[in-house]
């Protein structure tokens, strides 16, 4: 059965390829440098007999341009390898991308696939009349129990006969001022005695004035 349908080949994954062009690479800088030194030792080959034997030099000149070609063709598979390498990493970072992005919406189709636009309004409606529930009972409860209906005009007529009576006793409990009575001059006794002795002298007058008539 085989003989007729080959067995085929298994698919290369991203990591094995690369892990199969990175060993490439590495086999041909081993290559590379091999060449390079039967490069130079053609050239030292070639300086040596420059002078003594021509033949032999130019046969080394020989050999160390077909190693030359040999890097350079080396160098343009290295160049392309990793190249390649390049590709297929960048490829598979798409890869993995698009796979995450993929298993996102197959994760939101199936959240959303669960919910309607319809069932989302009911539920918010819902949430909001509770919420409104809710302020009404918090009010309630925050409301005072006093028991009593209080008229506020008859309070604030209650307080201003308080505030009277407040008045009328602080009045009544303040002091009357002191009488202060005006103040008598001090009379001076030397002026007193002035005084006398002017009138003294007056009375003399007088009764020297009464004398003189009786003349």
């Amino acid at each position: 059965m085989n003989l007729f349908f080959p067995k085929q080949k298994p698919k290369a994954n991203a990591k094995d390829a690369i892990v199969r062009l990175r060993e490439t690479l590495q086999m041909l800088e081993k290559r590379e440098n091999h060449l390079q030194n039967k490069i130079d030792s053609e050239l030292k080959i070639a300086k040596t007999n420059a002078t003594s034997n021509k033949r032999a030099a130019l046969m080394a000149l020989k050999r160390k341009k077909q190693y030359e070609s040999q890097i350079e063709k080396i160098g343009g598979s290295r160049i392309t390898i990793e190249a390649q390498v390049m590709a297929i990493e960048s490829a598979n970072v798409n890869l993995e991308t698009i796979k995450a992005m993929e298993s996102g919406a197959e994760a939101m189709k199936a959240i959303h696939g669960s919910m309607d636009i319809n069932k989302v309004d009911d539920i918010m409606d819902s949430v909001r009349e509770n919420m409104d529930l809710a302020d009404e009972i918090s009010n309630a409860i925050s409301a005072p129990m006093i028991g009593v209906d209080l008229d506020d005009d008859e309070l604030t007529a209650e307080l201003e006969e308080l505030e009277q009576e407040v008045l009328d006793s602080q009045l009544l409990e303040v002091e009357p001022p002191p009488i202060i009575a005006p103040s008598v001059p001090t009379t001076d006794p030397s002026r007193v005695r002035l005084t006398n002795q002017m009138l003294d002298e007056e009375d003399d007058e007088l009764e020297a004035l009464k004398a003189t008539m009786a003349l």
